[in-house]
């Protein structure tokens, strides 16, 4: 939710905004990917998550990650076509060999198989190695969502946060996201790093040439640091760090997001026995460097406990009761999780998606070096 919030806070203040249609946006990218070599099927699935990012507002996992993946597929980190091996599958558990292809993918068949083994089995659990970044979270949790189902999802990511009374970046932005159905026009949906703030947060920032709010980020001497520029350099030399959920120490219970960060690596390295820590900053493999990270999906069926119906009714209630409470003084509203996605989503499909300036540019690189001129956009 505070993440939500920096980055309506981002979009209000920045200048030179064009606002696209969704469609034509998804259009675009999924053309950048098959123009890339990435079979159409899956590019279907990339542009989605990305597109749904976007959609709810999310604009760190949206279309300014596209840049990210077209340069790395170029660069030959990311294989355009993604090559999954069942590596160990049981009755409700399995795990899966990404062979650093497209982590959307990746994720997008893992949690398929993890919501199957659940219809059948009530649970449904899949661990990944060697996959890429996936976007955003939330997305598959919202596809066990959608089948009456809690999903619970983390991936590791680049060292970027420090143990607790430490300064080196050792452990990524590691999100814990979970999400479950409700009675309501939206599920309850929490997706958010066990850092402060995240790297696409701090890119964000950067885009648009404003400074980061202070206690966010050490650098190696812990002083903190609030040039997102300054910032991006110093996190590819690990001279600086985000700090974790709670702030720098125990004071403020840093070491909570700390501990929940290691659970994360946990999960997506140990299962698997995938790489952790310091290696998902890149390892050499044939001369070709790899960026390589670890998912764990988790799908449970509610109709295993209860009547989905009554679950549902149930946890609409824990959202009702909880938005009905007394509020601060000088506070006007209480949102659950997913509710600001949601209002998000409704008022982007009608007004399109914000595009900054920076944005236009990392289009216009795309479009101009693929040849797609059958977009039209104006910038």
């Amino acid at each position: 939710m505070v993440e939500k919030a920096a980055e309506e806070a981002i979009n209000s203040t920045s200048d030179d905004i064009v606002y696209l249609e969704h469609k034509i946006l998804k259009s675009f990218m999924k053309d950048v990917f098959i123009e890339l070599e990435v079979p159409e099927e899956d590019a279907e699935i990339i542009a989605d998550v990305l597109i749904n990012s976007d959609l709810r507002g999310i604009d760190s996992h949206g279309i300014q990650r596209c840049k990210m993946y077209y340069d790395r597929i170029k660069e030959g980190i990311y294989n355009p076509k993604t090559e999954i091996e069942i590596v160990n599958d049981n009755i409700t558990t399995a795990v899966i060999d990404g062979h650093c292809g497209m982590g959307h993918v990746i994720a997008y068949k893992a949690m398929k198989m993890a919501i199957e083994k659940a219809k059948r089995y009530g649970l449904g659990a899949v661990a990944c190695k060697n996959s890429t970044h996936f976007g955003f979270a939330g997305y598959y949790s919202l596809m066990a969502i959608q089948e009456g189902m809690i999903g619970f999802v983390t991936t590791n990511t680049r060292p970027a946060v420090p143990p607790t009374f430490g300064v080196e970046p050792m452990l990524g932005t590691n999100p814990l996201t979970y999400g479950a159905p409700t009675d309501e026009a939206f599920p309850f949906l929490m997706d958010a790093a066990t850092s402060i703030i995240q790297r696409g947060k701090v890119e964000l920032y950067n885009r648009i040439h404003k400074p980061l709010p202070s206690g966010l980020i050490i650098s190696d001497n812990g002083n903190s640091k609030t040039d997102p520029e300054v910032v991006l350099n110093k996190l590819l030399n690990r001279s600086a760090a985000l700090l974790p959920l709670g702030g720098e120490g125990e004071s403020t219970s840093g070491h909570k997001g700390y501990g929940y960060a290691t659970f994360a690596e946990i999960l997506c390295a140990a299962l698997q026995d995938g790489i952790f820590l310091r290696d998902t900053a890149g390892i050499e493999e044939n001369g070709q460097n790899r960026l390589k990270v670890g998912h764990f999906f988790l799908a449970i069926n509610i109709g295993n406990f209860l009547p989905v119906t009554r679950f549902k009714e149930v946890a609409g209630n824990i959202m009702r009761e909880l938005r009905s409470s007394k509020l601060a003084p000088g506070k006007n509203k209480i949102f659950t999780a997913g509710e600001k996605e949601y209002i998000s989503e409704i008022e982007r499909r009608d007004t399109g998606i914000p595009i900054n300036k920076s944005l236009q540019k990392d289009i216009k690189v795309m479009q101009r070096e693929l040849k797609l001129n059958n977009y039209s956009f104006p910038f």
